[in-house]
């Protein structure tokens, strides 16, 4: 861990806004975790990938959009590849969370492409449609679990 103990939650959000509803719930997780959260919105402009080594860890959503990750999380991941030699760039531990409106099937491309980043904790966490209760709870949950699992390195 690097001690900083600062979080990034990087989504991409638009439309309805249901990947932006979950992407809050996991930082509620995260901070009761003991984070300093710093909520990225990928759809209103570039996420500054210079920044990327002072988080210890980061959760990571998308919109399905056929069967693929919004574009603004290919170009962040574009961004990382030519940076992942830097110090603090590789190897954070990191949560996946995707909504979707029927199918759901970006979370196959989410898990290829986001493990270069470093260890997953949990499982992906998908919903079709705006998010429940129950989802919002599960997010909060898994947000809390990538703080622990942090905190124990």
């Amino acid at each position: 861990m690097l001690g900083l103990d600062k979080a990034l939650v990087l989504y991409h959000s638009q439309q309805y806004g249901n990947t932006g509803k979950m992407a809050e719930a996991m930082a509620e997780g995260l901070r009761v975790g003991g984070y300093q959260v710093t909520i990225f919105n990928a759809n209103e402009k570039r996420f500054p990938i210079e920044t990327y080594s002072e988080y210890d860890c980061v959760a990571l959503g998308t919109p399905d959009y056929f069967s693929y990750i919004a574009g603004t999380m290919k170009t962040f991941m574009d961004d990382w590849y030519i940076s992942r030699n830097k110090p603090g760039f590789k190897g954070k531990y990191y949560v996946l969370f995707f909504s979707h409106g029927g199918g759901g099937r970006v979370k196959e491309a989410m898990v290829s492409i986001f493990k270069h980043l470093g260890d997953q904790v949990g499982e992906p966490l998908g919903c079709s449609g705006e998010p429940s209760k129950d989802v919002l709870e599960k997010c909060r949950g898994l947000g809390v679990e990538l703080a622990k699992k942090v905190k124990k390195q």
